[in-house]
Parts: C-alpha cells; sequence; structure tokens
C-alpha cells in the first residue's frame, strides 16, 4: 500500500504535531470564539468561556485531589452540561477519564471501579447516590456542587502531554469481565487531524446521540469542540425526538450506527428530517445498501461509512459512499494510518482475497489496563510490514482494485451488533453463573436480511425452572441491554465438532427461535378484538412468527430497537393515528398495546366532542 501522508502541507494537521493535548487544543479554540455556543442542552446554550472557565475550576479541584497524567477518574452521569464540564476538566487536570455508564447494570459498574482502581469519581447528585456503595476506596466528587465553582483557576496548571492517558473504555472481554482499552492523547489529535482531512474543519451544529461508554463519542464531543462547532446534546433515550431537535437547532452533522439509521428512516417524520442536514457518518457495524438507497431518497449530502476498534482510536478507515453497490466498503486507512489484510501466518494475501484485518499507525493505543498478556496478544510487531505496531483486529477483509476495503465479519466469535461490539464469551460465562444452566452459546442469528438478533442455546440440569423471562431479567441485572439475547432455546446437547469443541455453525442451521413453536395457542389467548388483531398480525409479520398470542411479550418473542421501529412505522400507517415510539416498550404485549391505544383513542374523541361543543356555545 501506498504510504501515509506526512504532516507538512496538511494545514489545521499540524495541530497533532504541535498542540499536544486535547485540552489544549479546547483552550484555543475557547480563547478564539469565547462568546460563540459550545453546548446546547436542552433551550440552553453554553458559551465557549463559560464552559472553559467551569471546566478549568473543576480541574483545579481535581488537581487539588491528587489528579496526575495517567490518573484515572471515573464520570458517571447522564449527557448534561455537568458531563461536558467533567470531561473537559478531567482532561485539564491531566487525567484520562472513564465512562461509567448510570445505565448499566450496577454489577457492571462495580467491576470497571474496582479493576481500574480509579482514585476519583465524578457523578451528580442524582447519580452519586445509586454509585456510592461501590466507591469504597474511590473518592466521590458530586459536580453540581456549588462550592466547586470558587476555585481559583489561575493556579491551574497544564501537566499532561501527548504521551498521557486521554481515556479508558472498557469494552467486553472474551473471559466474561470488560476489558479497559488505554487510550493517549496523541492518538486522539492523530483521529481529529484525520477528521479535519475527512469531514473538513467547517463548524457546523452536531447532534450528539451517543453514550461516551461508546468511543464514537469522542468525534461529537471533543473533536467538535476542537473545531468550534456547537454540539446539541441529544438528552432522551428515545430516538423519536431525535428529528424535532434536527429541525429546532439545524443540525448539519448526525452520526449514528446503520441500526438506529434505520429507526429514523423507517419512521416518516424522522426520515424527512435527515434530508435538512449536510452529513451523515455511519458506523460501528456493517452499513446495508438498502439502508443507503432509503437515505438518498431524502438526503443528497455526504455519507460516510466509517470503520475502526476502540483499540486503534475511535475510525481507522472512512469512505465517503459514492455508488452503491450490493455491498457498502469500509473506505481507506485514515491519515497516519496503515490497514494490512493478512492470512493465518501473518503475510499479506493477494488483492481480493479475504484475511484478517491488522491495523497500524499514529492511532493503534497503550494496550489494555492492568492486561499485559492480552495486551501482547493483540497488539503485535510485524518488522518485515510495518514500523509501528499493529492491532489484531479480529476482522475480516479484502482489498478492492482500487484500495477500498470490504468488511466481511469476525475471524473469531466476536459479534458486532447495532454498534456495539460484543464477546458472546462474557455473556456465556453470566448464563453459566446461573443455577441448573450446564453450558450456555450465545450466536448471533440474521434469519432475515438486515434482522440481526442474539440467540442464547442452554443445556441445562432437569429441574431447572427458569424460563425465557426470568433469564432475561437476571442478565438485566448484570449487562447492558445490547447484550442481553432475544431469544432462549433449550437443547438437551450442543452440537459438536469431531475435535469435541461446540459446533456453533451446526447451531446457525437449526431452525429460527419460535419458528415451529410447540402446540397451538389456547384459543382465548388468541387477539379478539380488530385492534387487537391488527397489533398481533403486525408484530407477527416483523418477526417472521406463524402466530403472536394476546399475552406473549414482544421482547421474549425476539424483538429489538430495528423490530420495535418497523411495527411502529406500520402500525401508525395501519392505524391512522399518531402512535408514541415509547408506548412499544412500556405496553409490550398485545393486551396491553391495545388496551393503552384504545383508552388514547377514546381520550381523544372525548377532547374531539368537548372542542365542538366550546365552538358550538361561541357560535
Amino acid at each position: 500500500m501506498s504510504p501515509a501522508p506526512t504532516l507538512e502541507g496538511l494545514g489545521m494537521n499540524a495541530q497533532y504535531a504541535s498542540a499536544g493535548t486535547i485540552a489544549a487544543l479546547f483552550a484555543q479554540q475557547a480563547a478564539k470564539t469565547p462568546d460563540a455556543t459550545a453546548v446546547i442542552v436542552g433551550d440552553r446554550g453554553v458559551t465557549y468561556c463559560e464552559l472553559d472557565q467551569r471546566s478549568n475550576a473543576l480541574a483545579e479541584h481535581l488537581q487539588g485531589l491528587g489528579v496526575r497524567p495517567d490518573t484515572l477518574v471515573g464520570i458517571a452521569m447522564e449527557r448534561s452540561e455537568a458531563l461536558m464540564i467533567s470531561l473537559l476538566a478531567i482532561l485539564k487536570a491531566g487525567g484520562a477519564y472513564v465512562p461509567l455508564d448510570p445505565h448499566y447494570p450496577l454489577e457492571r459498574i462495580s467491576w470497571i471501579i474496582q479493576d481500574s482502581q480509579m482514585p476519583v469519581v465524578l457523578a451528580t447528585a442524582e447519580t452519586g447516590k445509586r454509585i456510592a456503595p461501590f466507591c469504597a476506596s474511590s473518592r466521590l466528587v458530586v459536580v453540581d456542587d456549588p462550592s466547586l465553582s470558587t476555585y481559583d483557576t489561575r493556579r491551574l496548571r497544564a501537566s499532561a502531554v501527548g504521551r498521557d492517558l486521554a481515556y479508558v473504555i472498557y469494552t467486553s472481554g472474551s473471559t466474561g469481565k470488560p476489558k479497559g482499552v488505554m487510550v493517549e492523547n496523541r492518538n486522539v489529535l492523530n483521529f481529529f487531524s484525520a477528521m479535519d482531512e475527512a469531514l473538513g474543519c467547517d463548524p457546523g451544529v452536531w447532534l450528539a446521540v451517543t453514550s461516551i461508554s461508546f468511543d464514537i463519542s469522542v468525534l461529537e464531543l471533543l473533536w467538535t469542540l476542537t473545531r468550534g462547532f456547537t454540539v446539541v446534546l441529544h438528552g432522551e433515550e428515545r430516538s423519536d425526538v431525535i428529528a424535532d431537535e434536527i429541525r429546532h437547532h439545524e443540525v448539519t452533522h448526525l452520526q449514528m450506527t446503520p441500526s438506529l439509521a434505520m429507526m429514523l428512516a423507517l419512521d416518516l417524520r424522522s426520515f424527512a428530517a435527515l434530508g435538512s442536514l449536510k452529513q451523515i457518518l455511519l458506523g460501528g457495524e456493517a452499513v446495508p445498501a438498502a439502508l443507503v438507497r432509503r437515505l438518498r431518497g431524502v438526503f443528497d449530502g455526504a455519507i460516510f461509512n466509517m470503520y475502526g476498534p476502540t483499540e486503534t482510536t475511535v475510525w481507522s478507515t472512512c469512505g465517503r459512499i459514492e455508488e452503491i453497490g450490493a455491498t457498502i466498503s469500509i473506505g481507506k486507512p485514515i491519515l497516519h494510518t496503515e490497514v494490512f489484510i493478512l492470512d493465518p501466518e501473518q503475510e499479506p494475501v493477494a488483492q481480493g482475497e479475504a484475511g484478517e484485518i491488522y491495523i497500524g499507525g499514529e492511532g493503534v493505543a497503550r494496550g489494555y489496563w492492568n492486561r499485559p498478556e492480552l495486551t501482547a496478544e493483540r497488539f503485535l510487531s510485524i518488522p518485515s510490514l510495518s514500523s509501528s505496531r499493529l492491532y489484531r483486529t479480529g476482522d475480516l477483509g479484502r482489498f478492492r482494485p482500487n484500495g477500498e476495503i470490504d468488511f466481511l465479519g469476525r475471524a473469531d466469535y466476536q459479534i458486532k451488533l447495532r454498534g456495539h461490539r460484543i464477546e458472546p464469551g462474557e455473556i456465556e460465562a453470566a448464563l453459566e453463573e446461573i443455577a441448573g444452566i450446564r453450558r450456555a452459546v450465545v450466536v448471533m442469528r440474521e434469519d432475515r436480511e438486515s434482522d440481526k438478533r442474539l440467540v442464547a442455546y442452554l443445556t441445562c440440569d432437569s429441574g431447572n425452572g427458569e424460563g425465557p423471562a426470568e433469564l432475561r431479567a437476571i442478565l438485566e441485572a448484570k449487562l447492558p441491554d445490547y447484550m442481553v439475547p432475544s431469544s432462549f432455546v433449550f437443547l438437551a446437547n450442543l452440537p459438536l465438532t469431531d475435535n469435541g469443541k461446540v459446533d456453533r455453525k451446526a447451531l446457525l442451521n437449526l431452525p429460527p427461535p419460535h419458528a415451529n413453536p410447540a402446540g397451538q395457542k389456547p384459543a382465548e389467548e388468541q387477539p379478539a378484538t380488530q385492534l387487537e388483531q391488527v397489533i398481533a398480525n403486525a408484530w407477527k409479520d416483523a418477526l417472521g412468527l406463524p402466530a403472536v398470542g394476546l399475552h406473549e411479550n414482544f421482547f421474549d418473542l425476539g424483538a429489538h430497537s430495528l423490530t420495535v421501529a418497523e411495527v411502529h412505522a406500520r402500525l401508525q400507517d395501519l392505524l391512522g393515528q399518531p402512535i408514541d415510539l415509547i408506548d412499544l416498550f412500556q405496553f409490550s404485549t398485545v393486551s396491553a398495546l391495545a388496551a393503552h391505544l384504545a383508552g388514547v383513542r377514546t381520550k381523544d374523541n372525548r377532547a374531539e366532542r368537548a372542542q365542538r361543543r366550546r365552538l358550538a356555545i361561541q357560535r
């Protein structure tokens, strides 16, 4: 492959060589545009000057608590003004932030706090109450305490340099426990320079929809603020308000997983709103050609496909989608990044042949926190190929004749699902901790195009009474929701290969879960009213089932965010009435949803009759 371009002659990319840290770049931008709006939360705008001063005050406090270069500082809070202040304060103090998503199960939060041995954790008053029991060995700082604004920011000492850590993000681990990826300031600054080159440096309005536990938030929250953007924090978990946010704030840029993009594309209001954007970035999982074709029906701006593991700093390849073929390439390596596609002997494969993707260059992270053996296994030196360390991704790919790369899936059993990288072993370990379960194997099935879901295959001791609903509840207390399987299939024995290992391919050849339900449901469980039948038919078609019972749980049957979006759009069309997307999560049986929608209709009819009476009186 051709050598990466050098820094000289790249304009703003020279900042990579001179600035040294994310904090320094933000300070430069704040001095340049102090009165510009940096962040919007709800209807409140925060200027660059205010964000700079308030983060300086908190940084001074953190330095007083001993935060220095490579000190890990936890951050547990919702997307908010306090979150932005805290991120910048940690970086200004010289430390590295460690996301603690308050929506994660407490067991996972506790593990990260203990494993990282973080001496300080930042939280709001609300989130602090939830995590306080796990911070016995950490100093818990409540950032919305008014006393923190009294610190003398003139004493703030800039202490970090490019080789110091910027953040440690925990990703799913094959041993059953998450592992922390250590990313340095220099890695991030090179990424920033690459985004300057790929996306341009003209500031706009960026709608940030991603949790800071997902590393693509680094682009949304930090690159933007070092380049003069206004960042709108999407403060809702509901995707159906994104359209309103795009219109209200005149958003120009949106980055999202293909799964979220599909949800928006299936909702007519959201789909229309996407047309006003200037750039759409897709990444985190394979991009279906059908999605791009649908987006092109309303959006004529730039659509980028991005690829990269956390271990190589957010994105490592980028491609602007110009043509829509059978597959969408992941583009070419970004600035100062090398991509090699190697065979099992770590030799380059011929152009067009499949092999494992190895990534080198300035984005390669320091390694895994406190995991030297795993770091040595995944971060390699192959002198015959590159002068830098290479990260072995475990992903398969191939080079096209024009140098672009096709992503071909995983070389091992790791899964990419709706933007999240998942180690099945972590889910399997959690299942096998449950009394009565002898063996658990988790695979990703795609029994219908663009409908990927996790399925757990289980063997159990006789007499084990845990059903799918109970298993789901147990896992939801331990794992993020995206790691909870959609279906649980109980087998007498797992299929094995000739050498005695579990035959995962054989599991994928089994009939889809729920495709052949045992026995006919009793008549009293079947939908009876016209409204119940419309809902049941929509669920049945979306899930590919022969029938849906009146009291069966939508999510126990295998639904996930994409099927929710599909059913939402279809029901609104069939019923001719607006439906709040959140209702499909809250009323997850045919019976409950029908009763709720009937109540909404009754309320609307009463309001309409009352309005007619008022008009008659006025006349």
